[in-house]
């Protein structure tokens, strides 16, 4: 029977017959060698908070490679492959020592940068170990962050600043977060079961803030979000903002700015519409195909004891099944999608614009990279190492129409 039979199931909506759907295998696989994964390997990621890097090594797993956080006890950040390059073990039962991590079955001591320094079970300690370098990625801390580089060594960028975070004012300090906090609202989970892609969507999806978190599910965050707003959407040097106005009963206008950043950063305002620029920034992290986490900083008042978004009275962790059917929030809406999409039953419409330009941006990008190019927003001069972020709550008189 073809489609145009009207007997045909998908004539009268039917869902017999449907043919098999599937996912956008380019925006979803992270894996080394994905054109995804490759262009992902470009930019600087995080890998954890520098406060929980102790003395003890931490598994971390990051675009689909499983790797040891550590650091050693003069005070520097390692990553390295963790089976040990002599007999195979993992180095997350290794010991942290001054000059690097020592393998606990023959004692082999590796510096952060995967240089072998001592073979204690060998003569003179090793008369080769020169030549013994166990598989590394350089890291760098910053807002209280450890990032990792885990692309091309000769194509290695500047690590970015953020003119939002560079200074801490009186009455601040600074608030971080690595997990699934920016899905749930919480603590509860280290990683959140979906795909990056998910999350990453919805950063341009002002439109799911009236429907989702306002109507639908009630006040979750500002009243005000109620209201539907006037949206654009625009290029920016780094990535795409949009621009949502909402007309409110005082005689002002509020321009929400809200920013993405090539190819997973973002840059969302007070969600109780505080005035003012945005106070944070974040970073949706793949994990895998269908995991990520998201690392959080931002500034908040100094006063401020800040232990998660309570909806109806409670945080999301502690609420059941039926709660989260009646007030859905971001979790419910990304991981009702399913670990990966089905990306060919969408339905994208004028609303969804800024997803469509972000979409198309990563797979501009991806081509770029695998032509051997340079992508959007990595610079190899620490001069221009300094990103402006445009977001922001932002309001002013509305003009009397004559």
């Amino acid at each position: 029977m073809s489609d145009s039979d009207p007997r045909h199931p998908a004539r009268d909506g039917s869902a017999y017959g449907r043919a098999p759907q599937h996912a956008n295998r380019l925006l979803t696989e992270v894996g080394p060698g994905k054109p995804l994964g490759e262009l992902m390997r470009r930019y600087w990621q995080p890998v954890g908070l520098s406060s929980k890097l102790k003395d003890l090594p931490r598994q971390v797993r990051i675009l689909g490679e499983d790797l040891i956080l550590f650091r050693d006890r003069s005070g520097r950040a390692g990553l390295l492959y963790p089976r040990c390059m002599h007999r195979g073990t993992s180095l997350l039962y290794g010991r942290t020592e001054d000059r690097g991590i020592r393998c606990c079955y023959h004692g082999w001591l590796f510096d952060v940068e995967g240089r072998c320094l001592d073979q204690p079970c060998e003569p003179d300690g090793g008369r080769h170990r020169d030549s013994a370098r166990q598989p590394w990625y350089p890291v760098e801390e910053r807002y209280g962050l450890v990032f990792a580089y885990l692309g091309p060594p000769e194509k290695k960028p500047v690590l970015p600043r953020y003119d939002i975070l560079e200074s801490v004012g009186p009455g601040e300090k600074m608030w971080y977060s690595y997990g699934g906090f920016g899905s749930t609202g919480d603590e509860s989970l280290d990683v959140a079961p979906y795909s990056w892609l998910h999350m990453n969507d919805n950063v341009m999806d002002p439109f799911h803030v009236q429907v989702l978190h306002s109507t639908f599910s009630g006040a979750q965050f500002a009243p005000q979000f109620a209201l539907m707003p006037k949206v654009d959407f625009f290029q920016t040097e780094h990535g795409v903002c949009y621009t949502a106005v909402r007309r409110l009963d005082d005689g002002q206008e509020v321009d929400r700015i809200s920013s993405w950043l090539m190819p997973n950063i973002m840059s969302v305002p007070d969600i109780q519409l505080k005035a003012g620029p945005s106070a944070g920034v974040s970073w949706v992290v793949p994990v895998d195909d269908s995991h990520f986490v998201q690392a959080m900083v931002s500034k908040i008042p100094e006063s401020l004891e800040f232990r998660g978004i309570l909806l109806n009275g409670k945080h999301w962790s502690e609420m059941t099944l039926e709660e989260h059917q009646r007030t859905p929030g971001d979790y419910e809406a990304q991981a009702g999608q399913g670990p990966i999409s089905l990306h060919s039953e969408e339905h994208l419409v004028t609303s969804d614009r800024g997803v469509m330009m972000q979409r198309r941006m990563l797979m501009q990008q991806i081509e770029v990279v695998a032509k051997g190019g340079d992508p959007l927003g990595v610079t190899f001069n620490p001069a221009n190492a300094l990103v402006k972020i445009r977001s922001g709550n932002f309001y002013r008189a509305v003009q009397a129409t004559a």
